[in-house]
């Protein structure tokens, strides 16, 4: 029982983080701005991790792991792959309003010097577009798509993706959500030979 708790306190603590560096960044959270939002003492905090950089890299990994599960129950789907595709666009759009975006853009930054932020983002990277080519090559093999470069396909894709996540939160008033996601749907939807309305 008691390491049941502790597994969700340190859940708990975990979750909270991404929240505070999501919105403060790598390097402007300290643990002590952590601690009062989990609403508990620096010495808690310091009993589950040992130090400042191991606290940010399990909490990304925290996030990585949600995001990683979220890309498997895409995969296990049985859904066709128009449905799939559209299921996992709508996962990664950046036109969703969320607070993931913020962290995974700030840990992209910071994996440039960590290695491993560097590996885990690496990680969520290649599922993603294994499971983003895997979806096109099902597609086309099922007749619903027409694509002659799958792999090039997904490259080209999840850099737009990238790419309007970035525009969107360092300059918010330049794109619209709408746009994003119509500019998503669209890119994708000619990659595929399908109508973006099917997207």
């Amino acid at each position: 029982m008691t390491s049941g708790f502790s597994r969700l306190r340190r859940e708990d603590l975990l979750k909270t983080a991404c929240e505070v560096i999501a919105e403060q960044g790598f390097g402007h959270t300290r643990t002590i701005d952590i601690a009062r939002a989990a609403g508990v003492s620096q010495a808690l905090l310091f009993y589950h991790f040992e130090t400042k950089d191991q606290l940010f890299a399990q909490a990304f990994t925290y996030a990585a792991r949600l995001h990683l599960d979220a890309l498997s129950d895409v995969e296990r789907s049985e859904g066709t792959p128009l449905e799939r595709l559209r299921t996992l666009l709508r996962l990664c759009s950046p036109a969703v309003p969320t607070e993931g975006w913020r962290l995974w853009i700030d840990a992209w930054s910071e994996a440039m010097r960590s290695s491993e932020l560097e590996d885990i983002s690496r990680r969520i990277e290649v599922q993603g577009r294994l499971l983003l080519r895997q979806i096109i090559e099902a597609g086309v093999a099922a007749g619903e798509f027409t694509c002659a470069d799958p792999e090039g396909a997904t490259w080209r894709i999840l850099a737009l993706v990238d790419g309007l996540a970035v525009q969107m939160h360092v300059h918010p008033r330049a794109l619209s959500r709408r746009r994003a996601g119509a500019l998503m749907r669209t890119a994708a939807a000619n990659e595929i030979g399908v109508a973006p309305d099917k997207l």
